[in-house]
């Protein structure tokens, strides 16, 4: 499948946090196309495995969360309105006015809205105010609780941004979870590319749960997998828009990116620092390969190999994406080329590793 044509159905799929079966089955049948031996473990993570040719080769992982971010429903009101709580990192100061889906009990998915108070009988102070979450109610269009729950809604329903997906100018494109449906396109392109060519080293791919939630689904993929080295695809801020200029030196149509260092450092005192080794592999791949390779560096980041660097008494782990603006918003802007081009760097790298790697930090 042609890569615009699958980042675009990737991105009109809702999978929340915990409620990835959606893009789990989706994930499972394209892994199955290519040929791999495919699974859906406990936790909901997809994986599929793609032997390699050398025998007691090193196993690598490449992985790339599947869930998006989104809301819980907190309580509703007699008149039918949802009160709603955080189910991830969601920027408060979009949400005034923007449509949502509401996951019913049934797994059947409702319009809704959050609703707005009327520009015309707002106060001055309140028009440029932004509101606290626990202020904000989402309106499906009922007039009442018993309403609500008629239709499937109950109190812990989630709920997402409404999934949107629209072609920008030339390779640009812009909507909801291209963080991280970009990673998920990317494993499915490698699937195919591995189902070709076979690497020496036993590659699995997965797709993985809980990542916008807690990071913790990788974990338990990679305590299964016990791989080596894990390559984990996510997405990096872009520094290329007036408000972040001078920053970050990644852009949108740069190219991949290695990210050499991240750090939430906000409660979660946990990040990753790349494995050297992988870090050079990456710009030695990209350059012989001819891909143009992007490097970045923040605090205030995490991604999955946060966790799965702990397993397997230690997997090397390194951080490579694309370039996205505007994350964790409903109109995340992305170029296809840097997907595309993420591809062949980590197919590049797979050939490149074989059973005399150096694993080891030093």
């Amino acid at each position: 499948m042609a890569l615009e044509e699958l980042l675009k159905e990737l991105m009109l799929l809702r999978a929340p946090s915990g409620y990835e079966k959606e893009m789990a089955y989706r994930m499972r049948a394209l892994f199955a196309a290519a040929g791999g031996e495919t699974r859906i473990d406990r936790a909901g993570n997809v994986i599929a495995k793609f032997a390699g040719s050398a025998e007691n080769g090193p196993v690598v992982m490449v992985c790339a969360h599947m869930d998006q971010l989104g809301f819980i429903v907190r309580q509703i009101e007699p008149n039918g309105f949802l009160r709603i709580d955080r189910l991830g990192g969601v920027p408060v100061k979009v949400l005034p006015s923007l449509k949502l889906s509401v996951r019913t009990t049934a797994g059947s998915w409702l319009p809704g809205v959050v609703g707005a108070k009327s520009h015309h009988a707002a106060a001055a102070e309140e028009k440029t105010k932004v509101d606290p979450i626990e202020t904000l109610y989402v309106d499906i269009g009922v007039r009442s609780a018993a309403d609500a729950r008629n239709l499937g809604v109950e109190i812990g329903c989630p709920c997402v941004y409404e999934p949107s997906y629209e072609k920008l100018h030339g390779e640009m494109v812009c909507g909801t979870s291209a963080d991280n449906r970009g990673g998920c396109a990317c494993l499915a392109q490698i699937a195919s590319e591995l189902s070709q060519n076979r690497p020496a080293a036993t590659v699995f791919l997965a797709a993985c749960v809980w990542e916008e939630f807690n990071l913790r689904g990788a974990m338990l993929a990679a305590r299964e997998i016990k791989p080596d080295a894990a390559i984990c695809l996510d997405v990096v801020l872009a520094g290329d828009t007036p408000d972040l200029e001078g920053r970050f030196d990644t852009a949108v149509g740069g190219g991949p990116a290695v990210s050499v260092y991240n750090f939430h450092g906000r409660g979660t005192l946990n990040g990753c620092i790349a494995h050297e080794g992988l870090a050079r592999l990456a710009d030695q791949a990209a350059a012989e390969d001819s891909v143009a390779l992007q490097f970045f560096a923040s605090t205030g980041i995490i991604t999955d190999s946060a966790y799965i660097q702990f397993e397997n008494t230690g997997a090397a782990c390194v951080d490579l994406g694309f370039p996205v603006r505007y994350t964790h918003t409903p109109g995340e802007v992305c170029c296809l080329r840097d997907i595309a081009d993420l591809v062949r760097l980590v197919c590049g790298m797979l050939r490149r590793i074989g059973p005399d790697f150096n694993f080891n930090r030093y």
